[in-house]
């Protein structure tokens, strides 16, 4: 690129949408997280992950697991306080490194919420045997899943005041339940306490540890997933970081207390039928422990809270391509939101139609590693935003969070760096999925997005001209303010004004907006030099200043900001 010359258009960055209604609180919000978990990682995983480990120390995999989320759940904390709206990671990649990056990482996170949701259906599918015995009648178990899933669609469609008052009951007894199970286990069933933690618990060591931490991870992409549906939840400066923690610190609570009691009260070879693990491992457990009576209830229980897992996943994955809708990155019926109901249904039952395919076509173990290995690496490109937004902050002045990341940038490195663990640790199936996942995203962006997208003065673009040709930097720097201090005047999008606003009103700065420029660009000047320095700019002398005005003045040394 020739030197001096800008290649980009100005885009503002939308940072608030008002086109779903905010009505979720701060309990909302966990229990939506919650009900995105607690249903596969306890029903399902513990046994799978056990045989992955090697022994049933397995409950040690869910801290370790914990541990790497921890960087990743604070940095959505603080991204997600900058830019409350649909589209959680997807906003915050593509705000931070653009289009094309923003087409393929919203693509690989619609596709692991999808494959997390279509997993709690397959999981729904194992317990389904009891629900036989109970009726005398013999279902199919895919057959019974779809229909689960279409069920599931329709009350996405018809809004989340419905799904948080399902979610809010099944979560609080399933919950209850759980606990006193363990209760129950611990006082009655003779437990081996030692066993989670004695000798071959942990299978070959820290190597068996870290690959079935990376397996596990899955379990908490509920902790983060409220950040796709930000734009529905009200005060998200306090409530998004909240409500975040909070279902981390509870999630991990109860899946390395409950689990640790499964593997301490029964053997571990009752999870294993044949040489495969079990994927009923709850009904085992509560059979052991209470007797048949209570293990159908747990059955019953674990049907309920997959389904209710299967609810906030669709929820989480249809913003996805709501939000890419908006960005012209996918066609515009994506975006369209039911007059009635005030959701994106179109989005919400093109995000079905792709989980029936996976609940058809692929294996249980597979879903769960693919939908893990997608999550750590959204997981690692999120930490990496909250650097990039960082340093790039003085440019782009938009990026202002309510709540800031603690121990910057160490947190953020540690998570990069457990991450990259993890999915080395992970094996090829993670690399094969990823490397899917690319393909889709560039196809989709070269064959539609790119025509459409406008290239932008993106932060990462802004760091890495800083540190590649330092001299355009700061041109590019000088442009960004001149038009995020010029484009405040504007009316909102949504506005009818907005369009002849842009014919009407060319990119200029009045004095206060000068002003307000300059104590960006060189804070250390006083008031009444920025006056006498706007007149200097003003070269036409038309009391406005436009941005070739603005460039010029630094290069020809109107202004001096080396000393800033």
């Amino acid at each position: 690129m020739p030197p001096g010359v800008i290649d980009f258009v100005y885009k503002e960055v939308e940072l608030i949408s008002d086109t779903l209604e905010r009505k979720l609180g701060i309990w909302s919000v966990v229990i939506i997280s919650l009900s995105a978990m607690l249903g596969s990682g306890l029903f399902v995983l513990p046994a799978l992950a056990m045989l992955d480990l090697g022994g049933p120390g397995v409950w040690l995999a869910y801290v370790f697991a914990a541990l790497v989320v921890l960087p990743g759940a604070i940095s959505k904390a603080e991204l997600g306080t900058a830019m409350p709206t649909s589209g959680g990671d997807y906003i915050y990649i593509e705000r931070t490194y653009g289009p094309l990056f923003g087409t393929v990482a919203g693509l690989g996170l619609w596709a692991s919420f999808l494959l997390k949701a279509a997993f709690a259906l397959i999981g729904f599918s194992a317990y389904l045997w009891i629900i036989e015995s109970l009726l005398g009648i013999t279902f199919n178990a895919k057959f019974a899943a779809l229909v689960l899933l279409v069920i599931v669609v329709a009350i996405n469609v018809i809004g989340v005041r419905l799904i948080k008052k399902v979610q809010t009951v099944v979560i609080a007894i399933s919950v209850l339940f759980l606990v006193a199970l363990c209760i129950w286990a611990a006082l009655t069933a003779d437990p081996d306490w030692m066993r989670p933690i004695g000798k071959g618990a942990f299978g070959d060591g820290w190597t068996s540890m870290a690959e079935t931490a990376a397996f596990v991870f899955v379990s908490y992409a509920g902790v983060t997933k409220i950040a796709a549906v930000a734009e529905e939840v009200k005060l998200p400066g306090k409530n998004l970081p909240r409500g975040i923690l909070f279902s981390l610190f509870i999630s991990t609570v109860l899946y390395a207390g409950i689990v640790y009691m499964m593997m301490a009260a029964v053997d571990p070879s009752a999870y294993v039928s044949n040489g495969e693990a079990r994927e009923d491992p709850m009904f085992v457990f509560a059979n052991s422990v209470g007797g048949p009576v209570i293990g159908i209830t747990a059955s019953v229980l674990a049907i309920l809270t997959m389904t209710s897992m299967a609810l906030a996943g669709i929820l989480a994955a249809s913003r996805y391509p709501f939000a890419m809708a908006r960005d012209n990155l996918l066609p515009e019926a994506l975006e369209d939101v039911n007059p009635k109901f005030e959701t994106p249904h179109w989005s919400v039952i093109g995000t079905g139609l792709a989980m029936a395919g996976v609940i058809l076509f692929l294996p249980v173990h597979d879903v769960a590693k693919l939908a893990s290995g997608f999550q750590i690496m959204i997981f690692i490109i999120v930490n990496s935003c909250v650097l990039v937004l960082r340093r790039a902050s003085e440019a782009h002045s938009w990026y202002k969070p309510v709540f800031k990341s603690p121990l910057y940038p160490l947190t953020q490195i540690l998570g990069i760096a457990g991450g990259v663990l993890l999915i080395y640790m992970m094996g090829e199936k993670a690399l094969v999925g990823a490397a899917a996942c690319t393909a889709l995203g560039l196809v989709v962006y070269f064959s539609y997005g790119r025509s459409r997208a406008h290239p932008m003065l993106t932060p990462w673009r802004t760091v890495r001209t800083e540190l590649t040709n330092p001299e355009q930097s700061e041109r590019e720097k000088r442009w960004m303010v001149f038009h995020s201090c010029g484009h405040h005047r504007r009316p909102r999008r949504e506005s009818k004004l907005h369009d002849w606003w842009d014919k009407n009103h060319p990119d200029h700065l009045t004095l206060h907006e000068f002003i307000q420029a300059m104590n960006i660009l060189v804070p250390d000047l006083e008031h009444f030099h920025l006056r006498n320095l706007f007149h200097e700019v003003d070269i036409d002398g038309n009391g406005v200043i436009d941005i070739d005005e603005f460039l010029i003045s630094f290069e020809n040394g109107t202004v001096d900001d080396s000393e800033e």
